[in-house]
């Protein structure tokens, strides 16, 4: 899939390495248990987002914390194989980058996850690339990487850049960045400070003037406050192999669709190639192998 026009993306957040395996169940305290398979991929909302916004034809460059430790080799030959470019925000840190351990039930397509994301790995906004915004046609900002986050908002601002937040959880700083933003799109589990309903979170991030809110819900259908037009997307029926990432796969599809159309075309589009995305192991077989789906 290709455009007459290639989009660049900069994926400002959390890069991980991943490990997933297929289980039928994950562990009880105690107990050890053989995969039924595995892989390993490069992590993170903003990754993931980009290996999808560059599958689908454009340019993805992911800015975040990687270093020089030995394992960061795993990440980086993924992303090479998905032509993402990398601006490392500590490229002479020699800790290991954070790891995130998959367990995804085979029956279900549930996944547990353990990571530590970026809690030890957070950047100065002084290592920010001079010409990080060279080109760029969109940013989407995952939360992983706040200080960083916010002055990059800042600047596309300034360069009428649009500005996308995959809102997966709540994080402080967020208040910071979200008077920047133009399209905040949501799962179900971002809960803002004092909010705990679907409405509350919407009356919340309207506050800020954001012109255009979603709220993901799994396969349920997305609500959306579109320039004050409500309404909801339906998200196709499938049957689930494994749901990791798919979050992630919707923000970069988003990416990809909103620059070409409407907000609401825009999230339909994005729903398809999640829905599909969760009927293939991991976070990458979809792309590899999109016309075998794992039964």
């Amino acid at each position: 899939m290709t455009n007459p026009k290639l989009d660049r993306g900069l994926f400002v957040g959390l890069i991980t390495l991943d490990l997933i395996y297929l289980a039928d169940s994950a562990p009880k305290n105690n107990q050890k248990i053989v995969a039924n398979d595995y892989t390993v991929a490069a992590g993170g909302p903003a990754t993931n987002a980009a290996v999808t916004f560059s599958h689908l034809g454009d340019r993805a460059k992911v800015l975040g914390v990687l270093g020089s430790h030995p394992m960061t080799q795993l990440i980086r030959g993924d992303l090479a194989n998905y032509k993402i470019a990398i601006a490392d925000l500590e490229s002479n840190a020699s800790t290991a980058p954070p790891v995130s351990s998959i367990i995804v039930t085979q029956a279900t397509g549930e996944r547990a996850v353990v990571s530590i994301n970026a809690v030890k790995t957070q950047a100065n906004n002084t290592s920010i690339p001079p010409d990080i915004l060279q080109d760029i046609d969109i940013v989407l900002i995952d939360g992983h990487q706040m200080a960083v986050s916010y002055d990059i908002a800042l600047m596309a601002k300034a360069k009428n850049i649009p500005v996308i937040i995959d809102g997966g959880s709540w994080k402080t700083g967020f208040e910071k960045v979200l008077p920047l933003v133009d399209y905040a799109v949501c799962s179900a589990n971002f809960h803002p400070p004092n909010c705990q309903t679907e409405k509350e979170v919407f009356a919340y991030l309207n506050a800020f003037d954001i012109p255009h809110i979603a709220i993901t819900h799994g396969e349920k259908p997305i609500q959306y406050l579109s320039s004050a037009q409500i309404g909801a997307v339906d998200v196709p029926c499938i049957q689930p192999v494994d749901t990791l990432g798919a979050g992630d796969i919707f923000h970069g599809a988003f990416c990809h669709y909103i620059v070409q159309g409407s907000f609401i075309d825009a999230l339909a589009q994005a729903a398809k190639i999640a829905a599909n995305s969760c009927k293939f192991f991991g976070t990458r077989r979809w792309i590899q192998n999109a016309e075998k789906p794992l039964s």
